[in-house]
């Protein structure tokens, strides 16, 4: 669905976590950063995917790799989601979808013969120099730690 590939400058993007603090691409300029977006916090596939990644975050911190979720869930939703499975990385209340479509993660999409435009579950892989250094886009939710390390 998004036309980034590995070797593309990161979208620059700035948008409010679950708390109201401001996240920018800048911001995690000479870490590696794991951007994971998926389509609505607290749903059985999200939560799989969000769950894999906190139980591998010592391995990605071990690694120097930052986290950041993406939906355009409200802060509140976000906030519970993060609070109910422990999830030790912020999320973003993309509500205006503009990291989203930054990202070109918004699209059409079909579930059970129905056609409507929704969030692709994509994961990019930011290295330090802000580049893309990989596109994941068949998230495998319950092992999608050992997709991106």
């Amino acid at each position: 669905m998004t036309t980034l590939q590995p070797g593309d400058k990161a979208p620059k993007f700035s948008a409010k976590d679950q708390d109201g603090n401001l996240h920018k691409l800048e911001d995690y300029s000479g870490k590696k950063l794991v951007i994971f977006f998926y389509p609505k916090a607290s749903t059985p596939g999200c939560t799989a995917e969000a769950c894999n990644l906190r139980d591998n975050w010592e391995t990605f911190k071990a690694q120097g790799y930052a986290i950041l979720g993406v939906s355009a869930d409200s802060q509140k939703r976000q906030q519970n989601f993060k609070e109910k499975y422990e999830l030790p990385f912020p999320l973003l209340a993309d509500e205006d979808k503009k990291v989203i479509e930054a990202f070109g993660v918004w699209g059409p999409k079909k579930f059970m013969g129905k056609e409507y435009d929704g969030i692709h579950r994509t994961t990019f892989v930011i290295d330090e120099d802000g580049k893309i250094r990989d596109v994941i886009s068949k998230v495998k939710t319950k092992e999608h730690a050992s997709q991106i390390l």
